[in-house]
């Protein structure tokens, strides 16, 4: 099995491995400030799926030095991109973001950004910002779908509609620079079939987009998600069922798109279920064994499990 990896990506531009660091720009959601909603889409944590972001009570330069210093502690790095992670990250005043946007890049060693957002929370002033970023640095805009399918989308409470999302991701193909749009798709919702979560993954790889995200859906305690699985618990793929249809999941994806993460990622103390997805390193061998099997039944090229 054949597919591009996020950190042949980064080699493939940076010539060197390069990490990312989780910052926190201090923001909130629309889908948790009443805008849109409140309390959020029903399986985000109270910490805007950010568990493992800096402290939102430093300033920017801070969170990057202790971050570097964690980073260091395993392996020396000269090149990193800064993450900005949870919540909606181009919801707030613009110019206060731009502001931290930059006082990332203003550290030499950060060679890019990556701003995680909803594709309902970019004004056209953003998208100007972006596109200057883009003009500068490289730039990833990472765009909460997690589905194509309304009925699920409504039963999670996300806020808004696909054709909110179709016209986010056509506006920032139009972006000049160094710009690149990688989408989040969750596998494994109750609500949803195989098929459905394989047409969610036909549509993405149609789209103008360079990246995907796959994550299997994670229960985090404090979450309303955690409330309904706790009242009547429903099936979750086991790893076996999982990686076998992750397999499937590859083999649809448009082969020039980055698969820059494959599980999903709830920090141990607060993981309900599937607790298998708590030991990174037994799940990472699991998927390399199986797609490596793969390989050697189709005969086709064969890359290691990309990892985050």
């Amino acid at each position: 099995m054949s597919y591009r990896s996020a950190s042949e990506h980064y080699k493939e531009i940076f010539g060197e491995k390069v990490y990312r660091i989780a910052l926190d720009a201090g923001c909130t959601c629309p889908n948790r400030d009443g805008t849109k909603g409140r309390g959020g889409c029903i399986f985000c944590s109270g910490s805007g799926s950010g568990e493992f972001a800096a402290d939102r009570t430093l300033d920017v330069p801070a969170q990057l030095a202790l971050a570097k210093t964690r980073v260091e502690q395993k392996c020396k790095s000269h090149k990193y991109i800064a993450y900005f992670q949870n919540f909606t990250n181009t919801y707030g005043d613009e110019e206060t973001l731009k502001e931290k946007f930059e006082a990332a890049l203003s550290d030499p060693e950060v060679v890019g950004l990556s701003i995680a957002t909803r594709p309902d929370s970019i004004s056209e002033k953003m998208y100007r910002i972006l596109e200057d970023l883009a003009q500068k640095t490289y730039v990833w805009i990472e765009l909460g779908l997690q589905t194509i399918h309304e009925e699920t989308a409504v039963w999670f409470h996300r806020g808004y509609d696909l054709s909110a999302f179709e016209q986010a991701v056509e506006r920032l193909s139009k972006l000049s620079g160094h710009l690149e749009t990688i989408v989040h798709v969750i596998l494994d919702f109750p609500v949803e079939t195989k098929d459905m979560m394989l047409e969610t993954i036909r549509y993405c790889s149609n789209l103008p987009i360079q990246g995907i995200k796959i994550a299997n859906l994670n229960v985090l305690r404090d979450t309303e998600l955690a409330v309904l699985f706790e009242q009547k618990p429903f099936p979750l793929m086991d790893m076996d069922e999982y990686i076998d249809f992750l397999c499937t999941v590859v083999e649809n994806i448009r082969e020039d798109i980055v698969i820059y993460r494959m599980t999903g990622d709830g920090d141990k103390k607060h993981l309900i279920a599937p607790l298998w997805v708590a030991n990174k390193r037994m799940v990472r061998n699991r998927i390399t064994q199986e797609f490596h099997l793969r390989k050697i039944e189709q005969g086709r090229n064969f890359r290691p499990c990309p990892k985050e």
